[in-house]
């Protein structure tokens, strides 16, 4: 029994000593730079590590460790998510409060946009997670304790049914907005002063194709060629863009509002093309590029989405697409981490035409009818997946 109690003492001195040592080498700073990320851990691989949530800048983060390029940011007193270095700026001026509050929640429209208005003591970090079957976005703000004690729902808001808000744990403050439609259009958070701003785009009263203002991205282009052929070692950049202006034209003879984000051989970063098609504003977004694999018998065609209320656009346009004679069924493939996924502002779609790795698949690339092919099915994936989203209307 003495042996059991020394240990214990041991170990409770332990820990003490330990979170003594994580709080006096924690930094504070604030989040800087474009598109800060967390993510959920050290893991990796091409697409980078998985990614909890993009934050805006500004924001009050606690680093507690290092390692070599990114911080560990302790968001509350469970969580903990790791920050780039270079979205992190010390600010020693800066001393953390053990809670900050809430204040009132307000719903409201205008001509485009509903909104949801968070008022806080401070910018804190959030996360935010889509879910369906009823559709709702849930928003997770880490540090903040409720002292709310109203909501405001106008009836300028035409998109959300409802919003609430839970402590699910002392300091996770969690607001959950229930959306009027099954179909997912997107959201945008960001920081005005200390409020924290959810802006929910409400879904196209006309869901007609020549109603809608649709971004293509050809990918890869300039300095950047993407895979190449197994045989005839052809550039993916080219035939992307060969592609893409196929889908553009099948769009614009449906009178849709087409945005490219290249024309020609341009070399765009990840970053770059994100904000191009953000200023843009779409209804939703398809990037086009064709895969590769180490295997050479690997073949198909795939969508790829990361966040579940997208699925639906990139489902339809895999089973328009398989429809193609030759071309087989890779899958659709979700929690995708490639960077023009990850936008919340719009649905989005990745879609790898077929694989330059295989030789089938190269000979279908390089067939201008196939081009046209494919334009066609993603017309009709498009067109069948708006139809869907009519028979769902609430």
């Amino acid at each position: 029994m003495i042996r059991f109690l020394i240990t214990f003492c041991l170990v409770i001195n332990y820990a003490v000593y330990a979170q003594n040592i994580i709080e006096s080498k924690s930094i504070s700073g604030k989040t800087t730079g474009k598109q800060p990320y967390l993510d959920y851990g050290l893991g990796g691989d091409r697409l980078g590590g998985a990614k909890m949530t993009y934050l805006d800048t500004g924001i009050l983060v606690q680093a507690v460790d290092s390692t070599i390029g990114r911080y560990k940011i302790q968001l509350s007193k469970n969580r903990s998510a790791w920050l780039p270095k270079s979205n992190f700026e010390k600010d020693t001026s800066i001393e953390v409060k053990p809670y900050y509050l809430t204040a009132s929640l307000l719903i409201t429209g205008d001509e485009k946009y509903d909104w949801v208005t968070v008022s806080l003591d401070e910018k804190l970090p959030y996360t935010s997670i889509q879910q369906i079957n009823p559709s709702k976005i849930v928003i997770d703000i880490f540090g903040a304790t409720s002292n709310t004690n109203w909501v405001t729902h106008r009836t300028s808001a035409k998109e959300i049914k409802n919003v609430y808000h839970e402590q699910v744990e002392d300091d996770v403050f969690r607001v959950i907005i229930e959306l009027k439609h099954q179909q997912h259009w997107g959201y945008s958070i960001f920081y005005e002063n200390n409020k924290l701003m959810i802006r929910v785009k409400r879904q196209p009263e006309n869901l007609s194709l020549d109603k809608m203002k649709i971004a293509i991205d050809a990918g890869h282009g300039g300095n950047n060629p993407g895979a190449s052929g197994i045989t005839t070692k052809i550039a993916e950049k080219n035939y992307t863009l060969l592609i893409a202006k196929r889908i553009e034209l099948a769009l614009l003879e449906k009178e849709a509002d087409v945005y490219m984000t290249r024309r020609g051989n341009e070399s765009l970063g990840m970053l770059e093309r994100e904000e191009m098609i953000n200023a843009e504003e779409p209804d939703f977004m398809i990037s086009v590029h064709l895969n590769s694999s180490v295997r050479e018998s690997v073949k198909g065609v795939s969508t790829y989405y990361r966040y579940i209320g997208f699925r639906p656009m990139t489902k339809f346009i895999q089973e328009s697409m398989i429809k193609i004679e030759g071309l087989e069924d890779f899958g659709n493939i979700g929690s995708f981490n490639f960077a023009l996924s990850g936008p919340t502002d719009y649905p989005n779609c990745l879609l790898e035409v077929a694989f330059l790795s295989n030789k089938d698949d190269e000979q279908l690339i390089l067939n201008q009818d196939f081009h046209k092919q494919v334009a066609e099915r993603v017309v009709e994936g498009l067109k069948e997946w708006l139809k869907s989203c009519k028979k769902n209307e609430d």
